[in-house]
């Protein structure tokens, strides 16, 4: 009731009632989806509509008790009233009874065991019918197209109505979610800070058991330490920290609260990822080829306001030439960009760039070992990690041994 956007949402909605209710004085509550299958036009709204439909009714229900009538005033108790697209209605008599059918039938049809009929009441209501259908048909169209000119004439006012019921459906979903998830107010500020305590990945904690999802901390500035090499094992949950922070800032500047208990945000102008791998076959381009295309955007139009998230950077080629890549990347970053970077990696030399730039600094995802087994605690803390456990991860997906 204090929001100023649902407050200004609602001095914004234009009058449409005269609308709502012509509408609901025309059309079925239950019409089908196409014109041409009739019935869309409620009862009552056109009289002479009604008169066509009230023959047909009445067509049919002397059609209905005609296999009875018929049975009862002919003797033949196997005698059926029935219909198809090709002969459209007829009464059928099966070939032993054929010799005792009035003589008024008027034979339609030869089937192997049964003589079709029709009298000419059956024929008079059947083209009742087809009349007053096409007449409908007719009718039913005039009206419903001449509905549509009206409402086309108000077509700047509907469009207007349904964006704001648009705002106010995603403003009352992300209220939703925000009560129901436990989602935190960020704080938006005008410099390059980017603070999240105990931040979550709002998809992923949804689909895992209540108070499973193991939050994380992310605290860089540009004029601080603005870039994390941020090492760790595989399948520890480095990617999954990525797209949380990115998730988390998309939310919050679309103005959303977000799955953590504090955030504050400076504004981003632009996010960039560079996130799993992938050829382009259809474009004769490779893993690697793709991932230097992506990431060749990403520093070209990257600006010192960007949040930039790179994973893995250089792994689809050699180690030596991956591992100068990667290096030079975060190295252009840290020169001329000065953006806000969490640089994912297994090239664990990447962490001396910490002691050669103020601005760099890393972090990991703990690990535990416990006798011969390795425990991911997901947890990002900080310092340098010197071992990926891939023999490890190898031995957890079944690699069978030598």
């Amino acid at each position: 009731a204090h929001s100023p956007l649902l407050i200004q949402i609602a001095g914004s909605v234009p009058s449409t009632r005269d609308l709502i209710e012509r509408i609901t004085q025309a059309v079925s509550e239950d019409a089908p989806l196409a014109l041409n299958k009739g019935g869309i036009i409620k009862p009552g709204y056109a009289p002479k509509l009604d008169q066509l439909n009230d023959s047909i009714r009445e067509a049919r229900q002397y059609i209905g008790n005609l296999q009875k009538i018929e049975r009862e005033r002919t003797g033949i108790a196997s005698l059926k009233v029935g219909f198809n697209k090709v002969f459209g209605y007829y009464i059928e008599i099966t070939r032993a009874n054929t010799a005792v059918a009035p003589k008024e039938y008027i034979r339609k049809q030869t089937l192997v065991n049964a003589e079709r009929y029709i009298t000419p009441e059956l024929k008079e209501k059947e083209e009742l019918i087809l009349a007053a259908e096409e007449k409908i048909f007719s009718l039913e169209s005039e009206l419903y197209q001449a509905l549509v000119d009206a409402l086309g004439v108000r077509i700047g006012e509907l469009v207007h109505t349904a964006e704001l019921l648009a705002e106010i459906d995603l403003v009352s979903a992300l209220a939703d979610l925000a009560v129901e998830r436990g989602y935190c107010r960020p704080e938006i500020f005008e410099d390059e800070r980017l603070s999240i305590t105990n931040g979550r990945h709002p998809v992923i904690e949804a689909v895992l058991p209540a108070g499973t999802f193991v939050p994380n901390d992310i605290h860089c500035e540009s004029d601080g330490q603005a870039i994390m090499i941020l090492t760790g094992p595989n399948m520890s949950g480095k990617s999954t920290y990525l797209r949380q922070i990115g998730l988390i800032v998309i939310l919050a500047q679309i103005g959303s609260f977000v799955p953590a208990d504090k955030a504050q945000i400076g504004l981003v102008d632009r996010v960039f990822t560079r996130v799993g791998a992938l050829d382009n076959l259809a474009r004769g381009q490779s893993t690697f080829l793709v991932e230097m295309i992506e990431t060749a955007n990403i520093l070209n139009n990257a600006t010192s306001r960007s949040l930039v998230l790179l994973d893995e950077v250089g792994r689809g080629t050699s180690t030596f030439d991956g591992l100068s890549v990667a290096w030079s990347v975060v190295e252009y970053i840290d020169e001329k960009l000065r953006c806000r970077t969490v640089f994912a990696t297994h090239y664990h030399e990447l962490t001396g760039m910490a002691a050669l730039s103020p601005r760099v600094h890393n972090c990991q995802v703990a690990v535990k070992r416990w006798e011969d087994r390795v425990i991911f605690m997901h947890k990002i803390i900080p310092g340098g990690c010197d071992d990926s456990y891939g023999i490890e991860v190898a031995r957890l997906a079944g690699l069978p041994r030598p």
